[in-house]
């Protein structure tokens, strides 16, 4: 894809307009990182915890949130010709604050390595019979996958290229054989049935279905660099939102519904047999090839960031790759729904924050103005923000610690409050 090769080649640097690509480039790009398997385990999470009008109500409040935040840094992004973590220099962070967000991406990167290696054990363990065991089955696919992407095997860009048409063609047949099923349940009756697992509330689900994007959304601006126009990032936007949530994540809920099961494994299987399985060992190879080397190289620019030594790549994959399959054998998976819970309260203040030096406080704006002109980064660059981070611990915090309202709203209000009373004091001083 163009546009993935051409990130490579800009890690640094502005995108001139005359490098600018198709709407179509970016957004099949851009759609590739919510038109995957872990979507589809969070709408089957939704469909087994909530009533259907509560589950697409979820969906629906958070895809607003994850579309509007979206929106907004992707236009940033667009407009300057910035990744996110370059933006994040001159957006309150400054060279190191940037640098420790980029640590944050890679850890919560880590954790999807580990819940997507352990879905892959499990379609293991279920087409060995259950004779191999969960635990084994982890450790083998674990180390079956980081020894691939440790050392740049090949075959996993082929896995990459066939694994999300085959996903969707999948998840496709399945809602059309089951949902069309005559001895399930109508769909008019399936509004009106209880959920069958651990009750989710709205609140909580909203939070949930904002952390399974939130990534997305601070890796926006990697994209939108290369659109041609705000259009362009709204298209990409709601196509992106349209094509996760409601389709993918949608069709999951109503699936999980008439399975009632919220086991990937066991829906695949149920409804496709071994073809399903398959599919889903290709998926989970496709997105954990991206997880264990963006995770990777995450950790490599922070650590050369903060202490200047350069890492090796493939011995620094290598132990990712382990930590992330001892998450897998400590069951991790069944911290699905916590584990998004916390992406969904630490990634917004970060956006947030973002959000409000760039388009209300303006810190760096005149820096970012007169050197987009001359298409060169700003001369000087804020060695870090402590504002913007101590706010982000205390929007974090606080979501998790209280009860009330939305954690995923809560921490985005709190921490771009907290900031700007901050750099307000900060000011007056």
């Amino acid at each position: 894809m163009v546009v993935v090769s051409k990130i490579e080649n800009a890690p640094l640097s502005r995108v001139p307009q005359t490098q600018r690509v198709s709407l179509f480039s970016v957004a099949i790009v851009h759609m590739g990182m919510l038109t995957a398997l872990d979507q589809f385990m969070l709408g089957a999470v939704l469909g087994d915890a909530m009533a259907l009008s509560d589950a697409f109500i979820t969906i629906f409040v958070g895809s607003l949130i994850f579309g509007i935040v979206t929106f907004g840094l992707g236009f940033a992004g667009m407009r300057e010709g910035l990744s996110g973590s370059l933006l994040a220099r001159w957006c309150g962070f400054g060279r190191i604050g940037s640098v420790f967000i980029g640590l944050v991406v890679a850890i919560s990167l880590l954790g999807w390595f580990g819940i997507q290696n352990a879905i892959f054990a499990h379609s293991l363990n279920f087409a060995s019979g259950h004779k191999l065991g969960f635990g084994w089955a982890a450790a083998l696919s674990g180390a079956l996958l980081t020894t691939l992407v440790a050392f740049g095997f090949k075959a996993l860009r082929f896995t990459a290229r066939i694994a999300v048409p085959l996903f969707i063609l999948l998840v496709a047949y399945i809602s059309i054989t089951v949902l069309s099923d005559s001895t399930g349940q109508p769909l008019h009756e399936m509004i009106k049935l209880s959920h069958s697992g651990n009750t989710l509330s709205i609140s909580a689900g909203i939070t949930i279905v904002v952390g399974g994007a939130i990534v997305a959304s601070l890796m926006t601006p990697d994209l939108t660099r290369y659109t041609k126009s705000g259009k362009h990032v709204l298209g990409i936007t709601l196509l992106t939102i349209i094509a996760g949530e409601f389709v993918i994540n949608g069709l999951a809920i109503l699936i999980a519904k008439a399975l009632n099961t919220s086991d990937v494994v066991t829906i695949m299987s149920q409804a496709a047999g071994g073809a399903g399985l398959l599919v889903v060992v290709f998926s989970t190879l496709r997105v954990n090839d991206l997880n264990l080397y963006s995770s990777s190289l995450g950790i490599i620019n922070a650590v050369e960031g903060i202490t200047g030594k350069k890492l090796r790549y493939p011995p620094t994959a290598i132990v990712i790759g382990i930590f992330g399959t001892l998450l897998s054998i400590l069951g991790i998976l069944e911290r699905f729904v916590d584990f998004l819970t916390v992406l969904g309260v630490i990634f917004p203040p970060i956006i947030g924050i973002m959000l409000v030096d760039y388009y209300l406080l303006r810190s760096h704006r005149k820096a970012l103005d007169e050197s987009r002109q001359q298409g060169r980064l700003p001369h000087e660059t804020p060695t870090i923000g402590w504002a913007a981070i101590i706010a982000s611990v205390i929007g974090s915090v606080v979501a998790l610690g209280t009860n009330w309202g939305v954690p995923a709203i809560n921490s985005l209000l709190l921490a771009s409050l907290a900031y700007g009373l901050f750099k307000l004091a900060y000011k007056r001083s």
